[in-house]
């Protein structure tokens, strides 16, 4: 350090970092300064959180377990698969190729992730019983599982490594996706599982869309590797769960897609309810961008519109006391760090990922320029939370916007990551038509 003195070592960083976040280059010039800043310091915030063994860590903060009693530094296979994406996205090959391939060594005999994974490969702590009222139970979050396959997909369709590929397709292409194709119920839905907030177990809107992109991604892979059977399968496992959840989880009355179905199989004694129904849980929230998010539906297509109209109609946080704060809550009524009871003009604190989620759709809908002005203020919003660091967190204060629970959260980097790079590509295509 005497020798090369510490304003070498200190060039010499800055400069790999740079070319690090700058070496897949994309036109963001349309964009605002705070913006384009964003982005890049989203994918060096994402890089300081993976573990050098691929484990991708949902957030390394300590304030947290003041309030929790534990950390996010554990890798749970969902934010794990959604982060990868977006690097995917960003045009990173490499980081992805080590989260896919930690994955291959966590993944049950029987297709399945568990609930979370700590940096060195070990199942770590979880809430998630193995027996509920004297019944066995997985202690799972099915969507996990299926978040893991889209993911894999989406690095082949963009790097095209074949040989990458073929070690992992048994674990997790063909295990996951017999898994998933099996784990159903009469209905065609997948089986209860734990939600994405880790809050209620039944069938999500979420696991069920996530699955669906799942099967559809097995059923991709099957195909190219010139396994016929098995693609049958998948496809018509696919097919026969996007009907049931148009069936089932749509609900005429709401002209909306439910957040929670729970299966009646049997009435009781008494009972009114008819076996083989379900009943819903019309809670409007925001996890339901996953049905176009995962291209089960179009974004354009009425279901979807009606249901993200409805969500984004009843999650904007807007405060009597002024509307600076804005953006969108995770769902209504949310209790997880709620600082305002007022449900009428604050549903819950404004996240990151839910607000950019509202962004995404706006902008896979958009035609003109000018229907990009809305999600360039979302953008813009999310990227003014991160401050003067760009550390964004994983909520903000309805009130304040100063930053709620863990700080930095991976997945509002990720998601941010990609928003941008959708709206990017959207601006470009319309300039071209």
């Amino acid at each position: 350090v005497y020798e090369r003195t510490p304003d070498k070592f200190l060039s010499r960083t800055g400069a790999y970092w740079k070319l690090w976040s700058t070496r897949a280059p994309t036109d963001h010039s349309m964009l605002p300064a705070n913006v384009q800043e964003a982005y890049h310091r989203s994918l060096l915030t994402v890089r300081t959180q993976i573990d050098n063994r691929g484990a991708i860590i949902a957030a390394n903060d300590t304030d947290i377990t003041h309030f929790a009693g534990d950390t996010y530094s554990y890798c749970w296979p969902r934010d794990g698969a959604l982060v990868a994406a977006a690097l995917i996205d960003a045009g990173n090959a490499a980081l992805p190729r080590g989260f896919f391939r930690a994955a291959e060594h966590w993944v049950t005999k029987h297709g399945y992730f568990l609930h979370k994974y700590t940096p060195d490969g070990k199942l770590a702590s979880s809430w998630h019983p193995w027996q509920i009222q004297g019944q066995a139970v997985l202690p799972i979050q099915q969507d996990e599982t299926a978040l893991v396959v889209w993911a894999l997909r989406k690095h082949f369709e963009a790097f095209g490594d074949v040989e990458f590929i073929k070690p992992l397709y048994n674990a997790l292409v063909i295990g996951p996706a017999k898994w998933m194709t099996e784990h159903r119920d009469a209905g065609g839905l997948p089986l209860p599982s734990w939600d994405l907030w880790e809050e209620r177990r039944g069938v999500h809107t979420f696991t069920v869309a996530a699955t669906i992109a799942a099967l559809r991604a097995a059923t991709a892979f099957a195909t190219d590797f010139g396994d016929m059977g098995r693609a049958r399968w998948f496809s018509h496992a696919a097919e026969q769960m996007t009907d049931a959840l148009k069936k089932h989880l749509w609900d005429d009355k709401t002209n909306r897609f439910a957040r929670m179905a729970t299966r009646q199989e049997s009435g009781g004694p008494g009972s009114t309810t008819k076996a083989g129904t379900y009943t819903l849980d019309m809670t409007r929230d925001s996890a339901n961008f996953a049905l176009w998010a995962f291209g089960v539906l179009p974004p354009d297509d009425p279901m979807v519109v009606s249901d993200m109209e409805s969500i984004i109609a009843a999650l904007r946080v807007r405060p009597a006391n002024g509307d600076r704060v804005g953006g969108y809550a995770r769902y209504e009524h949310d209790y997880y760090h709620r600082v305002v009871n007022d449900d009428t003009e604050v549903p819950g604190n404004a996240w990151i990922i839910c607000t950019l989620w509202v962004a995404q759709w706006l902008i896979a809908r958009a035609r003109t320029r000018e229907d990009l002005a809305e999600p360039l203020a979302l953008l813009d919003w999310a990227a003014r939370t991160g401050g003067t660091s760009g550390v964004m967190p994983e909520q903000v204060h309805p009130l304040t916007g100063e930053p709620v629970s863990v700080s930095p959260l991976t997945w509002s980097h990720a998601t941010m990551i990609m928003a941008i790079r959708q709206y990017a590509a959207a601006w470009r295509a319309m300039g071209q038509a």
